[in-house]
């Protein structure tokens, strides 16, 4: 399932020649992953009491249109779980008229903060914890 979080870009976001700064992609992206987890039910608060945290270990950013100030966005993020420790996310950041501004490809996990290591099956830990564990791709618990 895909979820999506609208964005309005802020003067202050961008670069010297009026577009979005590169980096403040990253952080769109990372908006709409923390606004996921919290819609399923896992806000940060949670997340720490059971000892977990996502992480992000690989990132790819497709710059497909610039972005300018006053632009408003959506920027979406699906998680697809294989049967490994990691999983992919997929997101996309959309123009109102349904230009795709950036693809933002990734490999994450769900980091066990004491051990440091990831843990063995991020789409079990997801869906035994979740409220909505469909919408992090994964069925209930």
């Amino acid at each position: 399932m895909t979820f999506s979080v609208d964005v309005t870009v802020r003067g202050y976001e961008l670069d010297t020649q009026g577009h979005l700064n590169q980096a403040v992609y990253l952080q769109y992206a990372e908006h709409a992953r923390w606004e996921l987890l919290r819609e399923a039910g896992l806000p940060q608060e949670t997340l720490l009491v059971h000892g977990i945290g996502p992480v992000q270990l690989e990132v790819t950013v497709t710059y497909l249109r610039e972005l300018r100030g006053g632009d408003r966005v959506r920027v979406s993020c699906e998680l697809l779980h294989g049967s490994g420790k990691t999983f992919e996310v997929r997101q996309q950041i959309v123009k109102e008229d349904g230009t795709v501004a950036a693809k933002i490809q990734g490999v994450g996990g769900i980091l066990d903060l004491t051990a440091r290591r990831l843990i063995a099956d991020p789409a079990g830990r997801f869906a035994s914890l979740a409220d909505k564990p469909e919408l992090l791709g994964v069925g209930a618990g």
